[in-house]
């Protein structure tokens, strides 16, 4: 168990308040040294116009920082990361004992280089973009973060939260993570990832209008014939084209289009019926309740049943909440 972890958060103008909050307030007070660095020492503007004091220059962050954070900017494109800050955060990330990122931040490692051949993942809004961009990154669009060697990454915003509790529990113990996130009124690990979203309204729509239909035809019918030779065949193609087809417009492969479908549908069956699993399986198109089960541990880190059983309770809790609402008979 370490006692005190020295972190540099390196900030610039446009800095998102939240992914510098978060996990400083969650590593304040429990053993760390926070300080914030900039180019030159400035002080930065964050993306709601509240200012930022600045303790160091990044250009003075020696190469032996224990950790590096990367928070991130509402846009990429607005925003830019000007050579001399990647060259320096190339410096310290590769010297540090670990590098992380919270939501777009991940764009800045990758600029550095720190994230080839690495599983990242970064807001889900962004993970088409940053698969595209930057190729060598095995983006992992539905984590909420990913570790992998000494580079850790976070989804969007709140994440970096998540994130930052985890360091915590690494350096001090689950113990002290646990009171951490319980005196934050915050899950120690929450529940899912980022497909709490619809899938369909997440993909930017599709040129081709064949391809729209398929896409379309999924979330009409997760439980349907959508192999990739069915998918080829509707459009009168190759698989081959199938597959660049959903790579250029979709940002990802068929099967992990129809995976993410189901998953949402068996997400919403759980939440509001009675089914057994083994039957929702069926109708969400996996096929057994093992194939399913599998899908919502890698993606959800929950299996099914326990996945029902948490928002069940949820939805339950919010409906006794509000007495003055007459209750409705439930199936």
């Amino acid at each position: 168990m370490r006692t005190e972890v020295d972190v540099v958060v390196v900030v610039g103008d446009g800095v998102v308040l939240l992914d510098v909050a978060g996990p400083v307030q969650v590593l304040h007070g429990t053993g760390y040294q926070v300080r914030l660095a900039s180019p030159r020492g400035r002080s930065v503007v964050t993306d709601t116009g509240i200012p930022l004091g600045v303790e160091l220059a990044v250009e003075d962050v020696p190469e032996t920082v224990d950790t590096v954070l990367v928070p991130g900017y509402p846009t990429v494109s607005g925003h830019g990361h000007p050579p001399e800050l990647i060259a320096h955060v190339r410096r310290i990330g590769a010297g540090a004992r670990r590098t992380a990122s919270a939501c777009t931040g991940t764009y800045l490692l990758a600029e550095a280089g720190l994230l080839d051949g690495r599983r990242a993942t970064t807001h889900w809004a962004e993970c088409d973009t940053l698969a595209r961009l930057f190729p060598r990154v095995r983006v992992e669009p539905d984590s909420i973060y990913v570790r992998d060697g000494p580079v850790i990454t976070s989804a969007g915003v709140t994440a970096g939260i998540d994130l930052a509790l985890a360091l915590v529990e690494e350096d001090h113990g689950p113990e002290v993570a646990r009171t951490t996130a319980k005196n934050l009124v915050v899950f120690l690990q929450r529940p899912g990832g980022q497909s709490q979203f619809s899938v369909r309204s997440a993909v930017t729509p599709p040129r081709s209008p064949g391809l729209r239909r398929v896409l379309d035809a999924v979330v009409a019918d997760p439980g349907g014939n959508h192999t990739l030779a069915a998918m080829a065949e509707r459009l009168a193609v190759s698989e081959r084209h199938v597959t660049r087809l959903f790579r250029r417009e979709v940002g990802g492969t068929p099967g992990q289009y129809v995976e993410r479908v189901r998953l949402e549908a068996a997400q919403a069956m759980l939440e509001s019926c009675d089914a057994g699993v083994n039957t929702i399986a069926r109708a969400c198109g996996f096929g057994t309740d093992e194939t399913m089960r599998r899908v919502f541990l890698r993606v959800l880190n929950a299996p099914p049943a326990a996945y029902r059983e948490r928002f069940r309770a949820s939805a339950s809790s919010a409906r006794a909440s509000r007495p003055d609402r007459p209750r409705r008979e439930e199936n």
